[in-house]
């Protein structure tokens, strides 16, 4: 079995149970070397192959996932974040179903969601915004027509902008045409890792401060007005929103007048 595996956004405790006991239990890893963070190479058993797959193209890393299969042993092709998200799995997926190998995806927790948790934000506010794009801006990769980042600007959802550093002037400022240059914006470089680096400020500053930095590349863009927090309250919680889970609650005692 090939197992794509996502590794996080980089903090080895927000690795899941399962990916955990994969890497301790497989007989070789392929891991990117160039995102995930070398610490998660601790679970590995001491006699597991590992390989960077950074170097690598991709038939060159299909090949190493062949070979494993074809010596009966289980591997592991470590993912950064989650592998469903930009990720290059389909691709790979292809080639192992064309070599009648089988393979699963285990799911991480992505950038977008550690950044958002070490903002201490909520990427969906009621009235504000009840829809999260991710997205990302074209580069040597193509983005399909109506898919650009500013193409989702008027919606007012939360946008989570992957792989965008290096044209992060031209799409906030391609933002900010239909939400104004003083929408929050905020940006993350290696969320959950030691090492992160927090920006906030608006779709106006937001490129600046991040060019100030000196960061240009690993970030992950946050854009909305439900980054500030001031949004309607849920009505799931209030007090006259009755549902079948509520009909038999009682107060506590001494809670009766509360």
């Amino acid at each position: 079995m090939i197992w794509f595996v996502g590794a996080g956004p980089g903090d080895p405790e927000l690795l899941t149970r399962k990916a955990e006991r994969l890497l301790g239990s497989c007989a070789v890893c392929v891991w990117a070397g160039s995102l995930v963070n070398p610490e998660l190479l601790k679970f590995l058993r001491p006699d597991c192959e590992v390989i960077d797959s950074a170097p690598l193209d991709l038939d060159q890393t299909t090949r190493v996932l062949v070979e494993a299969h074809g010596r009966g042993l289980e591997a592991v092709r470590l993912h950064t974040g989650d592998p469903g998200i930009f990720g290059a799995v389909a691709e790979q997926a292809r080639r192992l179903d064309a070599a009648g190998i089988p393979w699963q995806i285990v799911p991480g927790i992505s950038s977008f969601q550690a950044a958002a948790a070490t903002l201490g934000v909520e990427l969906t506010s009621p009235e504000e915004a009840q829809a999260v794009v991710l997205c990302r801006a074209p580069g040597r990769t193509p983005v399909p027509v109506g898919q650009k980042p500013s193409d989702f600007a008027e919606s007012n959802a939360t946008l989570c902008l992957f792989l965008s550093a290096s044209a992060l002037s031209t799409e906030l400022a391609a933002i900010a045409a239909h939400r104004g240059d003083d929408c929050p914006a905020a940006a993350v470089w290696r969320a959950s890792w030691p090492e992160e680096v927090r920006i906030q400020g608006t779709l106006g500053t937001l490129a600046q401060q991040v060019r100030e930095a000196k960061i240009d590349r690993q970030i992950m863009v946050l854009v909305g007005r439900a980054l500030l927090g001031q949004g309607a309250e849920s009505r799931l919680y209030a007090a006259d929103f009755l549902h079948g889970w509520r009909t038999g609650w009682q107060p506590l005692p001494g809670q009766e007048s509360t």
